[in-house]
C-alpha cells in the first residue's frame, strides 16, 4: 500500500466497502428524458418556515410540470441543535399545506423509496465509504488542529487584513504524513477529515443557474472538512453524495448558499459525479419602515407556516398566493384557468424574481378570498369545522349542535354568479357569523343619521305585521316599499334622490334599520336569506328588542 492507502485504513479502518458498491445499489432511476428529479432537504431544528414551504412548492411543481419525481431527505447531522418532533412537525406541515411527496419521509415516520435510508444520521457508512476513497487517491486528509488553534489561525489572519479560512500555507496538516497521523492517533487526538483541495482563488469558475443566471466565482482553494471528528459529514460532503447517490438532477434551495456553489461543483467533480443544475431561490422579503428586508423568525408571526394554520387561512389559499410570487405569468393563467388545479400550470424557473419577492398579506387575503367564495356550503363548513377543532373547540361546538342550520348559514349568497367575498381565513367567521347563533350575538340600535328613534319603532311595529317568511327576495324588498308612503320614505331610491326634501328617506334606509335590529349590522349577505335561516321567531324578539331600546 502506498502512503494514502495506508492513510485510509489508518483513519476508516472499519470501512470495506467501495463506492462501486453504492453506484449499484442504488441505479439511474430510468426516467423519461427531461424529467427532473428534485428534493427538499430540511433540518429538524424548529418549526416549518414560509421560506422551506416556499421552496419545496418550487420543487413539487418542477418535479411535477417535468414528469419527474419530488422527495424528501432529512439532514440531521448537527445533532446538538435538532429538537423533538421536529421531522413530523415540518412534513406534516408539507402534507396540510398540499405539498406531495413521491418518496424519503412521507410522515414524521414513514419511509418510501428506493433510495434510502432519506436521513442522514443514518447514512454514516455511505459518506465515509466515499471519503476514504478520497483519501486513498490523494484528495483528503486528516487535520488535528484544535478549535483554540483555528481561532489563533483566524485572528492572525484578520489582523493581516487576510482572506480567513483553513486553505494554503495555513492548512497546517495538509502534507501530513501517514507515520505522523498515526503518532497522533496513537496519542489519542481527535481529528477531522478536510479535502485537500486542487483550487485556485485566482481562477474563475462559472455556472447557469437555472434561476439566476449566468453566475461567476472565484475557485474554491478552501480545505473544508468533510467527515467531522465523530464521523458524521459536514452539509456540503453530504449534500454532494446523496444528490449523486439518489439522482437528484437540479438542487433548487435558498440564495444563502450560492457562495457555497464552488465548494459543490468542485466536490461532484473530485468524487466524479454528474454535477446537478442548481438553481437558487431568493427569499421572500417583507417592507419595514419602507425598507425590504428577508421574513424574520424572530420577528414575524408569518415567518412560520404554523401562523397560518392558526390564523385559518385555507391551504389552498395560501399555495395559490405562493404560485403568484413564484412565477410572474401565473395570475395571467389563473385569469385564463380560474377552476383549473395550479399543478397544471406550465412552471418556468425562468418566470421567477431574481431578487425577492414581497410578502404581502393583503394580496393573501385578496387570493383567499376568491379561494373561499368559490366553495360551496358543504366544503366551507367541513374546512371549517376541521379549523375550529383544533384553534376554538367552543366555536366548533356551536358550528356542529346543528349541521344543517351551520351551513344554511354559510350557504347564504354563496353558490350565485357573483358570490361575496367576505372571508378571507376561519378564525374571522366566528365574528361574521355572531348574528346567527346568541351566544355571539351582540344587538345595537344604532341608526342611520337620517332616521329618527320614532321613525325606526314605526317602521319596525309595522314590518313584524307584513313580514312573510315564505317571500322570495324581491317580494321581500316590495313589502318594505309597500310600507314607504305611510311612513313618509320614497319606495324608489331614484323617487328620493330626484326630491330629497320630500321625503325622510329611502327603501333602502328602512332596510338598514331591519338589518341592524335583526344583525346588529348595517352590512351582511342577503337579509330576505338571513331572516329565514334565522326564523320568524328569533327575529321578531330582536325586532322587539331594538323597539324597546329606542
Amino acid at each position: 500500500m502506498n502512503q494514502f492507502e495506508q492513510m485510509a485504513e489508518l483513519l476508516l479502518p472499519n470501512i470495506d466497502k467501495t463506492p462501486d458498491f453504492y453506484e449499484n445499489l442504488y441505479p439511474q432511476r430510468g426516467l423519461s428524458e427531461g424529467a427532473r428529479v428534485t428534493r427538499i432537504a430540511p433540518s429538524p431544528t424548529g418549526y416549518l418556515h414560509l421560506g422551506t414551504l416556499f421552496a419545496s412548492l418550487i420543487n413539487r411543481i418542477t418535479a411535477t410540470t417535468s414528469g419527474g419525481v419530488f422527495f424528501t431527505r432529512i439532514e440531521d447531522t448537527d445533532k446538538k441543535r435538532e429538537i423533538v418532533g421536529g421531522i413530523e412537525d415540518i412534513i406534516d406541515g408539507l402534507s396540510r399545506f398540499g405539498i406531495t411527496i413521491d418518496e424519503g419521509f412521507i410522515s414524521g415516520s414513514e419511509e418510501s423509496g428506493e433510495y434510502g435510508p432519506y436521513q442522514q444520521s443514518r447514512r454514516a457508512e455511505i459518506y465515509q465509504t466515499y471519503v476514504k476513497d478520497l483519501i486513498k487517491k490523494g484528495l483528503a486528509y486528516p487535520c488535528f488542529c484544535t478549535a483554540e488553534e483555528l481561532d489563533a489561525v483566524r485572528q492572525e489572519q484578520e489582523g493581516a487584513k487576510i482572506r480567513t479560512g483553513y486553505h494554503g500555507k495555513w492548512a497546517k496538516h495538509r502534507d501530513i504524513t501517514y507515520e505522523q497521523a498515526k503518532a497522533l492517533i496513537d496519542e489519542g487526538k481527535p481529528f477531522v477529515v478536510r479535502l485537500r483541495s486542487p483550487g485556485n482563488e485566482e481562477n474563475r469558475i462559472a455556472f447557469d443557474d437555472v434561476i439566476k443566471g449566468k453566475i461567476e466565482m472565484p475557485e474554491n482553494d478552501e480545505d473544508f472538512v468533510l467527515l467531522k471528528s465523530d464521523g458524521i459529514p459536514t452539509y456540503h460532503f453530504a449534500h454532494a453524495v446523496d444528490d449523486h447517490l439518489m439522482h437528484t438532477t437540479h438542487v433548487l434551495r435558498g440564495d444563502e448558499w450560492i457562495s457555497s456553489v464552488p465548494k459543490h461543483i468542485q466536490l461532484f467533480k473530485l468524487l466524479g459525479f454528474k454535477v446537478p443544475k442548481y438553481g437558487h431561490i431568493s427569499p421572500i422579503m417583507k417592507l419595514d419602515n419602507g425598507a425590504k428586508r428577508k421574513i424574520s423568525k424572530r420577528k414575524d408571526p408569518e415567518a412560520a407556516v404554523h401562523f397560518f394554520a392558526e390564523e385559518g387561512y385555507d391551504p389552498e389559499s395560501v399555495i395559490e398566493y405562493l404560485m403568484t410570487i413564484a412565477a410572474s405569468d401565473f395570475e395571467d393563467w389563473r385569469r385564463a384557468n380560474p377552476t383549473a388545479d395550479y399543478r397544471t400550470f406550465k412552471f418556468n424557473l425562468k418566470k421567477m424574481s431574481v431578487s425577492g419577492a414581497l410578502f404581502d398579506q393583503n394580496k393573501l387575503n385578496d387570493v383567499s378570498k376568491i379561494r373561499v367564495a368559490s366553495m360551496n356550503a358543504e366544503t366551507v363548513y367541513e374546512k371549517l369545522c376541521a379549523w375550529a377543532q383544533e384553534f376554538n373547540k367552543d366555536f366548533y361546538s356551536l358550528l356542529t349542535r346543528d349541521p344543517a342550520y351551520t351551513k344554511a348559514c354559510l350557504a347564504i349568497d354563496r353558490d350565485v354568479p357573483k358570490p361575496r367575498k367576505d372571508i378571507a381565513k376561519w378564525s374571522e367567521t366566528p365574528e361574521y357569523l355572531a348574528f346567527f347563533f346568541d351566544e355571539l350575538y351582540t344587538p345595537s340600535s344604532e341608526l342611520p343619521e337620517n332616521i329618527s328613534a320614532d321613525d325606526a319603532k314605526a317602521f319596525l311595529s309595522a314590518y313584524k305585521e307584513v313580514y312573510s317568511p315564505a317571500d322570495d327576495r324581491q317580494a321581500w324588498f316590495d313589502r318594505i316599499k309597500a310600507l314607504c308612503p305611510k311612513l313618509g320614505f320614497a319606495a324608489e331610491t331614484k323617487e328620493y334622490k330626484a326630491n330629497p326634501g320630500a321625503f325622510k328617506g329611502s327603501a333602502g334606509d328602512l332596510s338598514t334599520v331591519l338589518r341592524i335590529a335583526v344583525t346588529g349590522r348595517r352590512n351582511t349577505p342577503d337579509l330576505c336569506s338571513i331572516m329565514q335561516t334565522l326564523g320568524s321567531e328569533r327575529c321578531f324578539a330582536r325586532i322587539d328588542e331594538m323597539i324597546n331600546s329606542l
